[in-house]
């Protein structure tokens, strides 16, 4: 069984520093001569439109918050129309994303996965992998790595299990974090004031009848994931999927990524997903140690 793969959010904010750190990898070679002083004029005139747009996603990248153009203008001391311009470039080839309602851009979808091939032709995740490996052999079940993105659970790191009835899915994919095992454990370890202002931005659609859209249903829930160290997706996201997810934390307990591992309802139920929870939180540790991202 394939399920239809999830549709690619448009308009996205970045999650806690990751996709900045995804994205800055596609920038390090084009920013080995640039020095991020403002031009002067004349610099201005000589700067060809590579190097224009270098600024500009630089400047997008290095931002903690999805930026505006009166901002980048500022930052940059570029004309607005040339920023404007070297902006409708950039979201044309999906590089950038524009939040309409805001009128600001992040980071883009395209950028996202050119940083993540990037890592993997690095060889930088392989311990990563193989501690999911041997997950996956372990529990028979497919398993991933995914982090926030605005209100998106990404897809960083997967490994899919051998039955040929599973999720089909790849790196990159995103997910509503309401709708979703991991997306829940990264929402419940996240800043509560954060957590609050995304659910006050982002409507809790309902892909499913049993997908929570209420919010106070669903920060009772986050309370229960928190006490209980583990999120559970019971076909909140694709009808006949079962999910369970733990938190990646660091030395100081904070959130590094969510690691989920999910199945069909046919082979797994929430009963036996909660069994492997013991699994999940050693293999949890070791990524922890080997934490490349």
């Amino acid at each position: 069984m394939q399920f239809a793969r999830p549709r690619l959010s448009e308009f996205v904010t970045p999650g806690p520093h990751v996709m900045k750190c995804f994205a800055r990898l596609q920038l390090e070679n084009c920013m080995k001569h640039h020095q991020p002083a403002k031009p002067n004029s004349d610099e201005q005139d000589r700067m060809s439109a590579l190097e224009k747009s270098i600024l500009v996603l630089e400047a997008i990248v290095d931002h903690p918050q999805p930026v505006s153009l009166p901002e980048l203008t500022l930052r940059l001391g570029l004309p607005r129309q040339t920023i404007h311009r070297v902006l409708q470039q950039l979201t044309s080839n999906a590089l950038i994303s524009r939040i309409v309602d805001a009128d600001r851009y992040t980071v883009g979808p395209r950028l996202s996965q050119l940083a993540f091939a990037t890592l993997r032709s690095r060889n930088q995740t392989a311990p990563m992998r193989a501690i999911l490996s041997q997950l996956v052999a372990e529990t028979g079940e497919t398993c991933n790595i995914g982090v926030l993105d605005g209100f998106d659970f990404v897809y960083i790191e997967r490994i899919e299990c051998e039955w040929s009835l599973r999720v089909h899915l790849s790196e990159g994919s995103r997910v509503r974090a309401h709708s979703t095992s991991g997306g829940k454990v990264m929402l419940a370890y996240m800043d509560p004031d954060l957590r609050r202002q995304l659910l006050q931005a982002h409507m809790l659609d309902g892909f499913t009848s049993t997908t929570i859209t209420s919010v106070p249903k669903l920060e009772a829930q986050l309370k229960q994931v928190r006490a209980q160290g583990y999120a559970i997706n019971d076909r909140e996201q694709n009808v006949g999927i079962v999910g369970i997810a733990v938190p990646i934390l660091n030395e100081e307990g904070k959130i590094l990524a969510a690691l989920a591992l999910h199945g069909p309802d046919q082979r797994l139920t929430i009963k036996a997903a909660v069994a492997f929870v013991p699994q999940l939180q050693a293999a949890a540790a070791k990524l922890a140690e080997n934490w490349t991202y």
